[in-house]
């Protein structure tokens, strides 16, 4: 397969013709416009901090139904003892940067690089990414965060400082998701985490098409927490 050269047009390949790594073209800039058509074309950038920019299609690609959504009766539990706080969108950048933080198993460094941190703050000053928040006593112990388009909510990355901090969060995040009508998380790359948490792999042409329905949704704008 070919990887494309992206210029400064605001247009990507097929993703039908990605490497089976993924890999789909490699250049361009990370500017709201460029990434949100990206992500209506189930493409995202991901990339270490001496590489180019790189933007990917897996295939398979993971996806959590709602209904799917695996809740131990352990955090259960947990999630009745209040112990927690959730908020959406009060700490965006320090959820970015926590997430940059935590250690990846397998990883030399961290895929958030300074400029990926500029460009998600850049998609949540315009009201399409967010972050779900988990606190403790006051302080933030765990949380991820993601883009939303349509239905479909974009899962970047999430982080824990305390035992599942980040899982609560994800619980929360859900249980919004289903009250707006939202139809699925798309969570990327497959792994064992998520699927754990009940992801499922479908093909690239399967999500293209729940995509391309979802995005018939109005997508909900602005802060989440208000």
């Amino acid at each position: 397969m070919t990887v494309y050269l992206l210029d400064d047009s605001l247009v990507f390949p097929n993703p039908s013709h990605a490497e089976k790594t993924g890999l789909l073209a490699v250049g361009g800039d990370l500017r709201v416009e460029r990434l949100l058509l990206a992500y209506k074309h189930g493409i995202f950038p991901w990339y270490s901090e001496d590489d180019p920019i790189m933007w990917f299609s897996p295939d398979p690609r993971l996806i959590i139904f709602f209904e799917n959504l695996y809740i131990s009766s352990k955090l259960k539990k947990i999630i009745r003892s209040n112990i927690f706080e959730v908020r959406f969108d009060t700490s965006f950048k320090e959820v970015v940067a926590q997430c940059a933080k935590s250690d990846r198993s397998g990883q030399d460094g961290t895929w958030i690089t300074d400029d990926m941190i500029e460009a998600y703050i850049n998609l949540y000053n315009e009201g399409y990414a967010h972050s779900v928040e988990t606190f403790h006593e006051g302080e933030l112990v765990g949380g991820l965060y993601g883009v939303s388009l349509g239905g479909v909510f974009f899962g970047e990355s999430m982080f824990f400082k305390m035992s599942n901090a980040s899982k609560i969060a994800l619980y929360y995040l859900v249980e919004k998701l289903r009250q707006w009508n939202f139809d699925f998380i798309d969570s990327q790359v497959p792994n064992e985490h998520m699927k754990a948490l009940g992801g499922k792999e479908v093909e690239r042409a399967v999500f293209l098409n729940l995509l391309e329905s979802s995005l018939e949704k109005q997508t909900k704008l602005g802060n989440w927490g208000t």
